[in-house]
């Protein structure tokens, strides 16, 4: 899903292509889009575009009249831009959700996958757009102050507080691994737990990824349209990059795997050589589940031992066949 980093350069893109431009036509394409009736649809079109803003994990377009589109691009969903004249743009295919027309120029609105999760809310004034706002704190914009009373006011892991849009603004899944990669913290501490020398690193090392991703996110996106918009970055540190090794230190990336999620992180960076329990592999494992990275490397050496003692049985029959 695109986070806090990705969503700023949809919206600066989107600024310098709409901002001023009018909104000529709205085409939806996919009947699980638009999950509102108030305003309608037919209320946007016509209008000139007054204002964008990042809303959490949401881009939000503002037209004449005090009327907003809010689109929650979920896990999936990605926005293309094609200026005017340069190409026709078509409505077939099973990707494509909306299609917004301005006087210079179509976004395009897509979703790959079957599930159809991403979402087109029209809001009234500040007043509706408040309503579709999680409330979590902006942390490039809070105090260590603030950052503290929100983390603390509840007792969770700091892998949920991170990633909830209630708690906090525009944190998901890879920006929380790479977030407590850079603190060197265990994805699975409690909040209510820490010091606060460690909230203050944590606030430090929030702050310097964002703004360091934000940064990247330009320098490669340039004057064009944002394409390439993937959770998956092989700059990154240990999102993604299960079963390789951590740019700090050396050691293999770990995971942890929930539903259709998982966490990255470092066990030797992170947790003290600690490997964090996996729901499905440790409950099938139980009492082999390695409890450190010693132990897992000892598992492995064993593992690979008992694989040449295969291969040497093996070995001396395959000639024997090779003979005949």
């Amino acid at each position: 899903m695109p986070e806090l980093p990705d969503i700023t350069v949809y919206v600066e893109a989107l600024e310098k292509r709409i901002l001023g431009e009018r909104l000529e036509r709205v085409r939806i394409v996919s009947p699980f889009l638009l999950r509102t009736v108030e305003p309608p649809v037919a209320s946007v079109e016509g209008k000139k575009v007054v204002e964008l803003r990042r809303l959490g994990k949401r881009i939000c377009l503002g037209v004449e009249d005090g009327i907003w589109l809010v689109l929650h691009l979920m896990i999936a969903g990605r926005l293309h831009w094609f200026d005017k004249g340069l190409k026709k743009v078509k409505l077939g295919g099973r990707q494509n959700l909306a299609v917004f027309e301005f006087s210079n120029g179509t976004l395009v609105w897509t979703e790959a996958g079957t599930q159809k999760r991403a979402s087109l809310h029209l809001a009234a004034e500040e007043e509706g757009l408040r309503e579709l706002d999680p409330g979590g704190l902006e942390v490039l914009e809070c105090s260590l102050e603030e950052f503290a009373a929100v983390l603390r006011a509840e007792n969770h892991t700091l892998k949920r507080s991170l990633t909830d849009p209630r708690w906090f603004s525009g944190i998901g899944n890879a920006y929380s691994d790479e977030i407590l990669w850079a603190a060197k913290m265990s994805p699975i501490t409690l909040t209510q737990k820490m010091k606060d020398e460690d909230v203050a690193r944590l606030f430090e090392a929030t702050r310097a990824t964002l703004t360091e991703w934000v940064s990247r996110l330009r320098a490669e996106t340039g004057d064009k349209f944002p394409e390439g918009v993937t959770a998956f970055r092989p700059e990154m540190a240990v999102h993604g990059r299960y079963k390789q090794g951590c740019p700090r230190c050396g050691n293999t990336i770990q995971r942890i795997k929930y539903a259709s999620n998982e966490t990255n992180y470092c066990a030797a960076c992170q947790t003290g050589g600690k490997l964090l329990a996996d729901r499905a592999f440790s409950r099938l494992l139980r009492e082999d589940w390695p409890r450190t990275l010693q132990e897992l490397e000892m598992k492995m050496g064993k593992r690979n031992e008992s694989a040449v003692e295969r291969r040497k049985k093996i070995s001396p029959q395959s000639h024997r066949g090779t003979e005949k």
